[in-house]
Formats: structure tokens, sequence, C-alpha cells
């Protein structure tokens, strides 16, 4: 039997794509949604945002009219943390940077109630390390949403030695009733898909690096020889070129093998400030989300 305890009301912290699409999914599941930033104008235009993207999906026949309707009254924007004390369930879903999300966290213990559990949507950050000092270890998760949300069908949950069975079961409901898929995997590293994908984007790189072909033709090698719908060096900028060079370093980190340091490429890149589709440069070069021309490297 179940020990999962319901969940009605969703608060996530932070409104950029990632935080936007856990609440556009949560609020169409029928959810009670509080969506948090620093600044109100921020929250508005994540709400504005949410609101455009349903109202395209309701014409195009995949959602309800009313709920599309009513997502800008329905959704509740503010800069407090304080308004999500009382929710079941508060998401982080800020930068992928340690000490922000620590003392975000820590805040959230602060002012939720004990029975809240507290969750960090990172990509390769330790859970464990994340919570570590606050007084609810047993209520807290990882979840890794994967970009963009509302497409994209995975969820992995992560769970510490100090997690709950309560507390795990609980938010596994919560995803499969979102309609997403959860994988529930232990406290390490990349958890599962980065500890195996990170290692393949890094050897298309090096491969680029070498000049063994052009990035046009790496991507196309694994569209049209092993059937993947983006090619790895598009993927690398899908997610995020810093993105990557920062779990990179934390698994290099955790494991020690070397396979996991990212390219010396990758890393230029960065610090040139090409982050990929969010800056408008990576391996391709971009018009908002639309791939225009593969960069030349060779």
């Amino acid at each position: 039997m179940s020990k999962a305890k319901p969940i009605k009301s969703i608060g996530i912290v932070g409104s950029g794509v990632m935080g936007r699409g856990i609440a556009q999914v949560s609020y169409t599941a029928g959810y009670q949604v509080i969506l948090v930033d620093k600044e109100q104008e921020i929250v508005d235009s994540s709400i504005k945002r949410i609101e455009n993207s349903l109202l395209k999906l309701s014409q195009k026949g995949r959602l309800d009219q009313k709920l599309a309707d009513e997502a800008a009254s329905k959704i509740v924007g503010t800069t407090e943390l304080s308004s999500l004390s009382q929710c079941d369930l508060v998401i982080e879903a800020v930068f992928e940077n340690e000490e922000i999300k620590k003392t975000i966290l820590k805040e959230l213990d602060q002012v939720c109630s004990q029975q809240t559990i507290l969750a960090s949507n990172t990509s390769s950050l330790s859970i464990s390390k994340l919570g570590s000092g606050l007084s609810r270890m047993e209520n807290i998760v990882g979840m890794h949403f994967f970009n963009p949300v509302p497409i994209m069908n995975l969820v992995e949950i992560v769970k510490t030695v100090k997690t709950s069975t309560q507390a795990l079961e609980s938010v596994v409901e919560f995803v499969k009733s979102i309609q997403k898929k959860p994988v529930v995997v232990r406290d390490q590293a990349g958890f599962v898909v980065n500890y195996i994908l990170t290692p393949f984007l890094f050897d298309a790189v090096k491969a680029l690096s070498q000049g063994l072909c052009t990035v046009e033709e790496i991507d196309n090698a694994f569209r049209f020889g092993c059937g993947h719908p983006m090619g790895p060096l598009a993927l690398c900028d899908m997610i995020g070129l810093d993105i990557l060079v920062t779990a990179g370093n934390k698994m290099f980190e955790e494991y020690h093998d070397q396979k996991y340091a990212p390219p010396p490429l990758l890393k230029r890149l960065v610090d040139v400030g090409d982050f990929g589709i969010k800056s408008g440069r990576g391996f391709y070069q971009y018009t908002g989300m639309e791939k225009k021309e593969p960069r030349q490297f060779c």
C-alpha cells in the first residue's frame, strides 16, 4: 500500500525557462501553482509566456480553451517566498549554481511547513550537499526536469540516504500525474542520464576539435546513422555549453574519470560567452530558437 501523501499545491522558485515549464505542466494537470521570482516584472512576464504557450496549444486542439484563458488569473505570481509556506511541494528551479540553490533551500526550510517537500531541479549537483544542514532531510529530493519541460517526458527523481519513503512516493505520484515518466535514482553526480550522456557529448566535441569532420557532418552522422532526433553538437547548444562544463566538472570531481573532463574547445567557447541557443552562438549560430548556420572550427 502506498504511503504517498497527496500533493495539491505546487510552489516554484525561479520563473525562467525551466521554472515556467514546470509551472505550465503543473497548472494544466490541475494543481494550484505559485510562481516566485526576485522581481514582480519577471514573474508577470513569465506568466504571460505561459499563457501564450497554452493559447497555442488550445489553438492546435491539444488543450482545453478554458484552461488557456484562465492561466493568467489562476497561476499566482509573487516575489515573496513566504507565500509558499503551505505548499505541499516546492521546487527550486533557479540557475545551476550551488551556492544560490543552497541559499534558497535554506530560506524555504525556514518559511515552509515541516510537511512541505522541498525539491531542487538540478542536472548534476548533489542533493545531499544542497540539503545539508536543513531541518527536513527526510523531505528533500531532487527533481531533474528536461528542457523543454512541456515536451520532454522524463523526470529524474533523486533520493538521498535520508529521503523518506513517503516523500519519494508522493513525488513519484506527482510526476505521473503531470504525464511525465519518473525514474528514481540515487544521489550521485550526473544521476543516470548525464552520467551516460555527458561522455558521448564530450566525445563529439573532441571529434570536432581533432578535425574528424565538421559540425554539421557530426550531427548528421548521428541523426541519419543512429536515428537520433538531434545531433550531439546541436544538443550541446540546446542544453547550454556553460551548463555542460559545470556538470562535467562536478562529475570529474566525483569520479576522477577523464571522460568527464570538459574538452578545451568547450571551455573556450564558454569563456567567450558562446553558450549555445540562449546566447545566439555555440556550435551553431541562431536567430531566436531557430538554428541558422553551423560554425567552422577546422
